[in-house]
């Protein structure tokens, strides 16, 4: 019996919130057995202008240079208290 566990970002999102916009990134951990999926679970998160997008995949940060200027950084800080989806 030969487990896998791999990661896949399956989805990701563009929340807009007038002023600015957020990235939705949806994060699969699928476990294989002998190269058959048994098991695929989900977790999501929220990335806001402000936000340290260090370790974030390629495609996000490409989207987070696109989304993330200077002014949708300054219009989350004056909402930074607005609440999410």
């Amino acid at each position: 019996m030969a487990l896998e566990k791999t990661f896949a970002e399956d989805k990701i999102e563009i929340y807009d919130r007038g002023a600015y916009k957020s990235i939705g990134v949806r994060t699969a951990t699928i476990i294989k057995d002998n190269g058959i999926e048994i098991s695929r679970t989900f977790e999501r998160s929220l990335l806001n202008p402000n936000d340290d997008i260090s370790n974030q995949s390629d495609e996000v940060k490409a989207l987070a240079a696109i989304y993330f200027t200077d002014a949708a950084k300054e219009a989350h800080s004056k909402n930074s208290d607005v609440p999410g989806p």
